[in-house]
């Protein structure tokens, strides 16, 4: 007869999280508690009408049904770019958080142009500013 062993790993090794060695994703953070978190963009249909009992018992209207649908998306017409000869197109490389020519500290700015530097990507989770900043390749002027 085999013996059963009953130790069961103490929680905390039952709760860690994952690290990148561990799994196949690749994220670009070397601590996954860095990465952070997006939280959605609309509320939990269990967070709308009807959690209560007197909403319950009024229950809800047509209008406020039609309202919860989801629209079809419109197909854009034509290209999203009619001028091909544009040279700057947003790069693929996604820049990290910009600091000011300060470096982040607190004092007189004596940059004559709103300039920053990319200092890296703090984890996943950038705020919408950040992720809408891409890297462009530098190209030259024809106005020379």
């Amino acid at each position: 007869m085999t013996d059963y062993d009953e130790a069961v790993p103490e929680e905390a090794e039952q709760l860690d999280q994952l690290q990148p060695e561990e799994t196949l994703l690749d994220r670009g953070v070397e601590d996954v508690l860095d990465e952070g978190y997006v939280t959605g963009e609309n509320w939990s249909p269990a967070q709308g009408f009807g959690n209560t009992v007197a909403e319950m018992r009024q229950g809800e209207t047509l209008e406020m049904r039609i309202a919860q649908e989801y629209q079809e998306p419109v197909k854009p017409e034509g290209p999203w770019n009619p001028d091909q000869s544009e040279p700057r197109e947003v790069g693929t490389h996604r820049a990290g958080r910009l600091v000011d020519a300060n470096g982040g500290v607190p004092g007189l700015d004596t940059e004559a142009e709103s300039v920053a530097r990319d200092v890296g990507i703090d984890g996943g989770a950038a705020t919408a500013e950040e992720a809408a900043m891409h890297i462009i390749d530098d190209f030259d002027d024809d106005d020379d």
